[in-house]
């Protein structure tokens, strides 16, 4: 395609000159036609593209892609469907919103540990967490209840010690003390298992 970009736009160029203009870009991608039409258009849509919010930089490159657009698919213009500007600018929208829903979606880094499964385990490290997990419910289980109680509101339902005494409407010092003591245990069971 030649870039042939005339110096002064016709302003007045109105409905009946566009389509002409359309169907020469259609019928024998006549490269003045559409440098008329380039010229007119251009800068209208970058100027509805930054009143839309896209920055100077990407409404100059959407402009870009719609024109490109109107070279190549110029026989897809329908004059009985509308005016030529209906059409382009509905091709401008569109990939203004092409553009948005892109920079809507995060990046995908590929060292994100998300997507990457993770190691498998010795088989000595497994027997040995398996052992200590063990160990562990053994001896939450032999907490006294108002222990076993606040370790369940802690690690099962997430509360933090503060909201367990609002809850259960009893002295922070008191889930403290709990906590100190359920952890005291819990390590010296570990510690008597040698882990």
């Amino acid at each position: 395609m030649n870039k042939t970009v005339l110096q002064d736009p016709d302003p007045g160029a109105d409905r009946a000159a566009q389509a002409e203009w359309m169907r020469a870009i259609a019928e024998a991608q006549d490269e003045d036609a559409f440098a008329r039409l380039f010229a007119f258009f251009a800068p209208r849509l970058k100027s509805y593209l930054m009143r839309e919010g896209a920055a100077d930089e990407a409404a100059e490159e959407i402009a870009q892609e719609v024109m490109t657009t109107v070279w190549r698919k110029a026989r897809s213009y329908k004059p009985e469907a509308g005016a030529v500007s209906t059409w382009i600018f509905r091709i401008a929208r569109n990939r203004r919103i092409d553009q948005l829903r892109r920079g809507n979606r995060p990046e995908l880094d590929p060292d994100d540990p998300f997507f990457h499964p993770p190691a498998e385990m010795a088989p000595d490290r497994a027997l040995e967490g398996g052992q200590r997990d063990a160990i562990i419910r053994r001896a939450l289980g032999e907490l006294p209840q108002d222990q076993q109680e606040t370790m369940r509101l802690a690690f099962y339902e997430g509360l933090s010690q503060s909201e367990i005494a609002e809850t259960r409407q009893i002295p922070l010092g008191t889930v403290k003390s709990r906590f100190r003591l359920a952890f005291d245990k819990l390590r010296a069971a570990l510690d008597e298992a040698g882990l």
